[in-house]
Order: structure tokens, then sequence, then C-alpha cells
């Protein structure tokens, strides 16, 4: 009788070991596969924002509510790249030279083939040129698949949350709000329940977006992250 209660008081001694172990790493462990999770969402939230930025300045001002639209925008879209080769003198900008009359003064010559006003003007070495390049190869990095932006990283398929709003200022002048988000519940699903609760908690508390995000449909940030 003896020896089986030895045996249960080593088993619950064991077991209450096993408890503070778990209450001690329980809270670690969420920590760094969160900070993993987060990183990776982050990531790619920057990914829509720099292809909704590039996005916006080739079309009026405007970003897109649609990922179908993004993507395809990511994939065939070219933007513009000023060539620039020579700089003008400060003897030329004082005697009323501006880079647009330059370029117009070199254009002209191109299509008259008279070069005398070129050499006039000493821009026999002065050349700008706009030259197209690929969305795809400019802002991205090399093999990054723009299919790839509308998922959520670790959201077993979920996809980002994300719209548009135009609004006026004060000015009368009118602008387009952007927002893109997912939150805690999707990219920390799988991982402890009462510690993804205690986060959204504390964000409610706060008033804050229980999540990740870009942007505000409520107010223009310029696209910031509610990490940053």
């Amino acid at each position: 009788m003896k020896t089986v209660f030895n045996i249960v008081l080593g088993l619950c001694a064991l077991a209450l070991v096993y408890i503070c172990y778990a209450s001690i790493m329980g809270p670690i462990n969420f920590e760094k596969a969160e900070k993993i999770r987060e990183q990776a969402v982050i990531a790619r939230l920057i990914d829509i924002r720099k292809a909704q930025t590039e996005y916006r300045n080739l079309n009026n001002l405007q970003y897109t509510p649609s990922f179908d639209t993004l993507i395809h925008f990511v994939k065939t879209a070219k933007l513009p790249f000023i060539y620039k080769k020579g700089e003008l003198t400060d003897k030329q900008m004082e005697d009323g030279l501006t880079e647009k009359k330059a370029v117009s003064i070199i254009n002209k010559a191109k299509k008259t083939g008279n070069y005398a006003e070129v050499k006039k003007w000493g821009l026999e070495n002065f050349e700008r040129d706009t030259l197209w390049t690929a969305v795809l190869d400019t802002i991205f990095p090399k093999g990054f698949n723009p299919d790839s932006m509308r998922y959520v990283p670790y959201g077993n398929g979920a996809q980002f949350e994300m719209a548009i709003k135009n609004d006026t200022a004060k000015s009368g002048a009118p602008f387009c709000l952007l927002e893109v988000k997912t939150p805690y519940t999707v990219y920390l699903n799988g991982l402890d329940p009462q510690e993804i609760a205690n986060k959204i908690d504390l964000q409610t508390k706060l008033g804050k977006y229980a999540g990740l995000m870009i942007g505000s449909l409520e107010t223009a940030n310029n696209n910031a992250g509610n990490w940053e």
C-alpha cells in the first residue's frame, strides 16, 4: 500500500512539474511562433502596398479594391524610367535654359536633322529619354510570385481584406484611401487559443484593430502599417 502511495505521489509530482513547465514555456513558444508568422504577414502587406502605390501612380491617383486587378497590373504593367545623360551648367541655366527647353531643342533637331541650335547651346552630350520597365522587374525581387499577394501567410488559403474609399479633403480636392488587413484569428490559427484571445482583448480595450493592417478607410495615414 505504501509503495502504491509513493508511486501516485511521484506521478502527481511529475504532473505538477509538467504543469509548471507548460505554464512557463507556453507563452514563450507562442511568442516565438507569433513573431515568425507576423513577419511573414508584414512582408506580404508591404508587397501589396508597393504594388498599390505604383498602381495609383499610373491610374489617376486611384487604388484598386480588387486583387485580380492588382495582380494583373503587377504581371503586365510597365513603369516610366527617365534616362539621364549630362547636366546643365550654371552658365546654361543663367542664360535661360531649362531641362524642358533642352529636351525640346534636342527633339526638334532629331526631327529636322538640323543640330545647329544643339551646338549653340552646348547640348551635344545632353540627353533625356523615357524608358519603360516591367513592374515585376522593378519593385519586386527576382522570382516573386504576384499570385501570392492575395493570400495571408499561415492563413490556410484565407485572403487579405482589401478595400478603398474615395473622399474629399477640406480644400475640395478628391483623394483615395486604401485599407488592407487580416485579423489575428486568421494567421495565428492553430496556436494557443487563450493567448490569441488575450491579444484580441488587449487590442479591443485599446480601441485598436485586432490584427495587422496597412492604411485606413477612416483617415489618411500614407498607408502606414499598424506595426510601424
